[in-house]
């Protein structure tokens, strides 16, 4: 038999971090997995299955147009609550299946877990040198998004360069990404307006609405609030799970650290300081003369989409850092912007809107899952923060 053409492969290579969603796992489970013998308990009734849109309703706006398209099988119930080996061997062929060419003895991967039930494996596969593939198709292609829901898991592709695994610069996002709350939020909770805030809030970091324009729009409602406000609402903020332990391990690695907030000053500057953050960017609010109260209004540059990528552009080039060395965390379609321009942007757990566009999405529980993206293994993880 012919000896099959040796494939041309060009040096560029991809990497693709598989992340099994162990906090939301598949809710129906395999057939195989119900109950086989008389003895068998029956499991309770529940309204649990239908929480994903069909729940009972009196509101007719909320009924369903039509009932949901059934989706791929949970394969995960089936084979493990993990990346199992099946798991692994399916990525494989979906990727072949993709770029035509690619040898799948060509492909290798790694866990990063040296668990039995390893949630976390990195793949790094060739990328045919006559492949029309780039790596942004891969990120939307509707094989690897219905891979993504039959094993209950997300993919993140990145370049394999030298870059992807020694990053120097990280920014974040502040509200909704380190912290759990919007502040001005909180702020409008604190004085009965906070439905009028929300509605504007969401429709803007959903790319609804201007960013500039709401945030005046929304500023204006705090009109006479008492400019002691930020101290009675430090408090009440808490941090995202993982931030403080992957700003401790980043700047272990030798990391400059921002935070690019669409917030206000007196938060932003002050979560700054409580972290380490070399960085802090916000918007400022005007306070009336007296200094008791806030007037409503916004002053100096607008913290936006667009000054936000200025901000990170003006970090890396001082700081001496390609923009590949950059990785940009956010949840807000103002946040596109910025992580368009650094060597990884992340979605982490950001709106829909944003989740599609962005260049990687990740919805694990803990942000320190970040760190996987750079190749660095639990075991690494827990040396740094040892």
């Amino acid at each position: 038999m012919a000896k099959p053409p040796t494939l041309d492969i060009s040096p560029s290579h991809l990497v693709a971090t598989l992340f099994y969603k162990a906090d939301t796992p598949h809710f129906f489970p395999h057939a195989d997995l119900s109950p086989h013998s008389p003895g068998d308990p029956i499991p309770s009734a529940s309204l649990e299955a239908l929480k994903d849109g069909a729940v009972p309703t009196e509101n007719i706006e909320d009924y369903p147009l039509e009932p949901p398209t059934p989706g791929p099988n949970a394969r995960d119930n089936l084979y493990g609550s993990y990346v199992s080996q099946s798991c692994l061997t399916d990525f494989f062929v979906t990727l072949a299946s993709i770029l035509p060419g690619l040898q799948q003895s060509t492909i290798a991967s790694k866990r990063l877990e040296t668990s039995k039930f390893c949630r976390v494996v990195e793949v790094t596969f060739p990328l045919p040198s006559a492949s029309p593939v780039a790596l942004e198709t891969l990120r939307r292609h509707e094989a690897v998004s219905r891979y993504e829901r039959e094993w209950n898991v997300e993919c993140v592709f990145q370049a394999d360069s030298i870059y992807r695994r020694y990053k120097r610069l990280a920014v974040f996002d502040m509200d909704s990404t380190l912290i759990q709350q919007e502040v001005i939020d909180e702020i409008a909770s604190l004085i009965g307006v906070d439905k009028e805030v929300s509605a504007i809030t969401a429709a803007a970091m959903n790319g609804e609405l201007d960013f500039e324009a709401s945030l005046r729009a929304r500023c204006k409602l705090l009109k006479g609030v008492p400019s002691s406000v930020f101290e009675t609402l430090k408090p009440r903020i808490t941090l995202n799970e993982g931030v403080k332990e992957l700003v401790t391990a980043l700047k272990r690695l030798g990391f400059k650290t921002a935070v690019l907030s669409g917030g206000f000053t007196p938060l932003t500057g002050w979560m700054g300081q409580q972290l380490g953050l070399d960085y802090a960017f916000a918007n400022h609010l005007v306070v009336s003369e007296d200094g008791a109260t806030l007037t409503g209004e916004l002053t100096g540059e607008i913290v936006h989409a667009q000054k936000k990528r200025q901000h990170v552009l003006e970090i890396a080039e001082k700081e001496g850092m390609l923009l590949d060395q950059v990785i940009c965390v956010g949840d807000g379609a103002n946040d596109l912007p910025m992580m368009g321009v650094a060597g990884l942007g992340v979605a982490f757990h950001a709106k829909p809107r944003v989740q599609m566009q962005a260049p990687a999405r990740l919805n694990s529980k803990s942000m320190l899952d970040i760190l996987y993206l750079l190749g660095i293994s639990r075991e690494e993880q827990e040396a740094l923060l040892a």
